[in-house]
């Protein structure tokens, strides 16, 4: 009895992650990528479900700091009222520099942040896995503009990377960037 309450008491999480069965996938990163043009503001456009991005007005700011880590302001609006929080990506591996790590506090475990395409001028592509045991899964795929919205064909390419690289497209969701507000300053 015990196990099926806790069961139904996460029944409205999982469904606002994206579970699979098995260990991530080790997807195709951008060849070639540099940070210094990755570096500025991002929209995020569409995104699997997650509870750690809810609200609308997504938006990241990123700024290069020494030792090749970016400062991360990310923020969006929820209850009617602008939320922000920071974090430092980092490249653990300068042979691989689009396989980015996200650091957002002490007490939350470092999270993979792989850029999979980006043109650095119109659109990002970023994917990021977390494995339990090679048991099972909870993947995050994220698209960003640098403008509040993408064309049809630009967004439709962005999908196709996904695609090629086994993500379920169909869950992705529109972000809603219709605010009023000033975006984060550069």
């Amino acid at each position: 009895m015990r196990a099926s309450l806790v069961l139904l008491l996460l029944l409205p999480l999982a469904s606002a992650q994206t579970f699979g069965w098995g260990p991530c996938k080790t997807p195709e990163v951008q060849a070639n990528f540099t940070l210094e043009e990755f570096v500025g503001s991002w929209y995020l456009v569409q995104k699997l479900p997650a509870f750690s991005a809810p609200g609308k007005c997504i938006r990241s700011n990123l700024t290069l700091m020494e030792n090749a880590t970016v400062h991360v302001t990310n923020s969006h609006f929820l209850f009617g009222r602008e939320w922000h929080f920071d974090g430092v990506l980092v490249t653990p591996h300068s042979d691989e520099p689009a396989k980015l790590l996200a650091h957002f506090g002490k007490f939350v475990p470092p999270v993979p942040d792989w850029v999979l395409a980006t043109d650095y001028s119109s659109h990002a592509v970023v994917y990021s896995c977390m494995d339990f045991y090679h048991v099972f899964h909870v993947e995050y795929a994220w698209i960003f503009s640098r403008s509040p919205s993408l064309t049809p064909e630009v967004l439709q390419r962005c999908r196709e990377v996904l695609e090629e690289e086994g993500v379920k497209t169909s869950r992705l969701q529109e972000v809603d960037q219709d605010c009023m507000e000033p975006p984060l300053s550069d």
